[in-house]
């Protein structure tokens, strides 16, 4: 089975939120990169989830948030837009923080489990990583992402390392 047919038999993809969502944001020329857990699956060994989360540049989020409205069901948080659509169990985040803007300069296209997506550097991934709540996912992403780029060792905190496995 291909990457992308097993997520999105996971994901109970009926509605194709995926490639919906994928095809607005670039029928809109909106600027975004994968951020969080599907950005370290683009970077190491991938792990299943249901989320995706995206960063946009800051000066999109506006008219994104109203497009995005038009189309799916929109949830706004303090630092995020939480998007989903009936028909599908995929979980959209995109980050509001103006912080993650700029990872999507620094974005290159790279393969998230079949789908061709801008993903941010491994080095703003980390950062990302570094800037949430660091729950046991994150630490495990961390760990992840050391595992296969230890020269980002030198970037992440010692009270973070020393709760690494």
């Amino acid at each position: 089975m291909q990457a992308l047919a097993f997520w999105k038999a996971v994901l109970v993809d009926q509605a194709n939120f995926l490639e919906s969502l994928i095809g607005l944001l670039a029928k809109h020329r909106v600027q975004y990169c994968v951020i969080g857990g599907q950005a370290v699956n683009a970077y190491v060994e991938p792990l299943v989830s249901l989320d995706l989360d995206l960063a946009v540049v800051v000066e999109q989020i506006g008219p994104v948030e109203g497009l995005l409205r038009e189309h799916f069901l929109v949830e706004r948080f303090p630092h995020s837009l939480n998007v989903s659509t009936p028909g599908s169990k995929l979980r959209v985040q995109i980050q509001t923080d103006p912080r993650y803007s700029a990872f999507v300069a620094r974005a290159a296209v790279r393969d998230v489990l079949g789908v061709q997506l801008p993903v941010a550097s491994v080095e703003d991934v980390l950062q990302g990583k570094l800037w949430s709540t660091l729950s046991k996912g994150d630490l495990l992403d961390i760990e992840r992402l050391l595992e296969v780029y230890p020269d980002l060792r030198v970037r992440v905190p010692n009270e973070v390392l020393s709760r690494l496995v």
